[in-house]
């Protein structure tokens, strides 16, 4: 009792025929110490993404840094923590919601889960997953999927729902980040017409909608909104209408890698409106690199703060170490901008819920998490009723997202929160 079981990964094939789920393979332990029954966390998500493999990785680093502190105290017992993972590839274009919740399903029956972290990556997934997953009453944490479903679902139906808890953003509070952000806009630069192209999926579909509705709301002018679907390239007629409306801001929300050709679209076209919103390309490190510098200028969001290391939140900084430590200084900043840090935050936040119940019964485990108050890389952690992480605008009191904006010589500089920030916004001049 009491030695460390190293963490063993579950690799998945991401090749698996639909409408079978992935088949599971271990890799062996690298001692064979006797030790305390394992703690199991499972991991279904896209592992195909950035998004869903940096958070992955972000939850093997949690739980080596607690397993190498002795694990987790049960009941008196200290228990290691091991990590099961499947690919859902609920990413790709094509593959059926039930052929992800196959994958939630078998991985676990075959690995005998105790809580589940990460989860969905589509909004469309996560409401079958939670009618999926409430059978087995284990604790699920997701840090991906941004759908308000999850809190309705917890509000409307308590009993059947309590399991879940949502440690990432979601889409009702990105769109409160994205106008507070174009209300300073607004003010400083007299900036009220705009434009929206966001991706032909539920959360990006909903942001995009309330952002139109606060434009609407505060005198702005919207000259148009376009939807493109999964894998699409070619966003120059919206570009073009953009540029011959003058907009003053395109909001882009997209999250496919293909968006990244927007960007350079936008500077050979020499569109002179500020860019605005969520690209994922453009969200890690290296995207100046990547894009040539045709990123300078544009204010991207970081979902949650983690990824991107802010002075205001020094535990942000330490992630950021720690991780390019351990994978790498180039795997750190190519880091995604939504999962990584509220991914982390999850297995602190699980540990500390069991070492408060005492067990691993998911009803016990359920009413410790509602108690569960703490800071991370995230910012302050705490659950609202609807078992929602609140978010908001200052690190001390609330988890928190941020924007940044890509300046020369390759510089992610904080814009927002103003607490948080470290420069202001400016507007760029097309690069020529």
């Amino acid at each position: 009792m009491g030695a460390i079981l190293v963490l063993a990964l579950v690799v998945i094939s991401a090749c698996a025929p639909a409408p079978a789920a992935p088949a599971a393979t271990a890799v062996p332990a690298a001692t064979a110490v006797p030790a305390a029954q394992p703690i199991i966390i499972g991991v279904p998500t896209a592992l195909g993404t950035i998004e869903g493999s940096d958070s992955l990785n972000s939850v093997k680093m949690a739980v080596e840094e607690i397993n190498s502190k002795g694990g987790v105290n049960v009941g008196g017992t200290k228990r290691p923590f091991q990590v099961e993972s499947i690919d859902t590839r609920e990413a790709e274009a094509g593959i059926p919601v039930n052929d992800a919740l196959q994958a939630v399903e078998k991985l676990i029956l075959e690995k005998k889960l105790n809580a589940i972290v990460v989860g969905a990556f589509r909004s469309e997934v996560l409401p079958a997953s939670m009618d999926l997953v409430s059978k087995y009453k284990i604790p699920y944490l997701t840090t991906i999927g941004m759908s308000p479903v999850l809190q309705q679902n917890v509000t409307n139906d308590y009993s059947k729902y309590k399991y879940f808890f949502r440690l990432g953003l979601n889409s009702t509070y990105l769109v409160m980040y994205l106008t507070e952000t174009l209300g300073f806009m607004g003010k400083e630069f007299g900036y009220k017409k705009a434009y929206i192209i966001d991706q032909d999926v539920a959360w990006a579909k909903g942001t995009g909608g309330g952002v139109e509705t606060w434009f609407k709301n505060n005198g702005w002018t919207v000259l148009g909104h376009d939807s493109y679907p999964v894998g699409a390239s070619e966003f120059a007629t919206s570009l073009t209408k953009a540029k011959d409306g003058k907009a003053d801001v395109i909001v882009p929300i997209f999250d496919m890698p293909q968006a990244g050709v927007l960007i350079k679209q936008a500077r050979a076209m020499q569109v002179p409106s500020l860019l605005m919103g969520f690209v994922s390309p453009v969200a890690p490190g290296t995207a100046w690199k990547t894009f040539d510098g045709e990123v300078e200028g544009m204010v991207n969001f970081i979902f949650e703060i983690g990824p991107l290391p802010m002075k205001a939140v020094p535990a942000s900084v330490a992630y950021n170490d720690n991780f390019a430590k351990k994978y790498g200084e180039e795997a750190r900043a190519k880091m995604s901008g939504h999962g990584p840090g509220p991914s982390y935050d999850s297995v602190y936040v699980l540990a500390k819920a069991i070492e408060k119940a005492g067990t691993l019964d998911g009803d016990k485990l359920v009413e410790a998490l509602e108690q569960v108050e703490m800071d991370g890389v995230i910012g302050h952690i705490k659950f609202g009723k609807d078992h929602q992480v609140v978010y908001g605008l200052d690190p001390k009191t609330t988890a928190v997202g941020a924007a940044f904006q890509w300046v020369k010589p390759g510089v992610r500089v904080p814009v927002f929160p103003a607490i948080a920030a470290e420069a202001k916004i400016q507007v760029p001049a097309v690069p020529k």
